[in-house]
C-alpha cells in the first residue's frame, strides 16, 4: 500500500471521527494562539487530519488531489533515490504542513479567535513537488475548464491567484498556508533531490 493511501485513510477517517467529537476536533484545530502561548505544539500537525465540519467537500478536493499527485512523486522520488523514497514523501508532506503554519503563526499569535483546519499545505506541497519534478510533462486541468496547462504554468498562476486571493481577503479560505506549503515543496524537491534541479533547467531551455 502506498504511503499516499495510507495518509488518505488516516486523514478521511481522523476527519469522520473529528467532526463527531467537538472535543477531538478542538484538539486538533490550528489555533496559532494556543501554540504560542500555551505550548501546543501538536496543533502544528494535527490540523492536516481534521477538516471543516459540514464541509465534505473540503476533504474531498485534498483527497482527490494528494492521490491524483503523491503517487506521482513517489514513483518519481522511487526511481531517484530509491530506498529513501518513503522517508523524503513522508518528509515533503509534512513539511509541508508545518510550513504551512508559519505565516499564521507569525501573524495571529495573539488572536485567540484564529483557527484552520485541513491538508492544502500539504498537498500543495506534494502538488508542487510534482511540479518540481516535471514542469513541462504532461498536463494539469483545471476544474470545469476543459483544457490543461504545463505543469509549470499551471503552478505560476496557482500561486499568482493565492497571493491575490490573501491579498484581497474576506475569504475565510487560509491562502497564505497553500502558499506556504507549495513553495517548500518545490524548493525541497528543486535543492536537495538529486537532479531534479538539472532537469528542470534543461526541460525550461528546451523551450527556447
Amino acid at each position: 500500500m502506498s504511503i499516499t493511501l495510507i495518509i488518505i485513510i488516516v486523514t478521511v477517517g481522523l476527519s469522520l471521527m473529528a467532526n463527531n467529537n467537538t472535543e477531538v476536533y478542538s484538539r486538533m484545530v490550528f489555533n496559532p494562539y494556543q501554540v504560542i502561548h500555551r505550548k501546543e505544539w501538536h496543533r502544528l500537525v494535527t490540523h492536516a487530519f481534521v477538516h471543516d465540519k459540514g464541509n465534505i467537500l473540503h476533504l474531498i478536493f485534498n483527497m482527490y488531489v494528494l492521490y491524483s499527485f503523491g503517487n506521482v512523486v513517489e514513483l518519481f522520488l522511487e526511481q531517484t533515490v530509491g530506498n529513501l523514497a518513503s522517508l523524503l514523501y513522508i518528509f515533503i508532506y509534512f513539511g509541508g504542513v508545518i510550513a504551512a503554519t508559519i505565516p499564521s503563526l507569525i501573524k495571529h499569535k495573539d488572536n485567540y479567535g484564529y483557527n484552520s483546519v485541513g491538508a492544502s499545505g500539504a498537498v500543495s506541497a506534494i502538488l508542487f513537488s510534482a511540479i518540481a519534478f516535471m514542469p513541462l510533462e504532461g498536463g494539469i486541468g483545471i476544474i470545469f475548464i476543459p483544457i490543461s496547462l504545463p505543469p509549470i504554468v499551471f503552478g505560476v498562476l496557482y500561486i499568482a491567484y493565492e497571493m491575490y486571493m490573501d491579498k484581497r481577503g474576506g475569504t475565510n479560505v487560509a491562502h497564505d498556508a497553500h502558499i506556504g506549503g507549495a513553495a517548500f515543496g518545490f524548493l525541497f524537491t528543486l535543492l536537495f533531490i538529486p537532479n531534479v534541479l538539472s532537469n528542470f533547467i534543461a526541460q525550461l531551455l528546451s523551450v527556447f
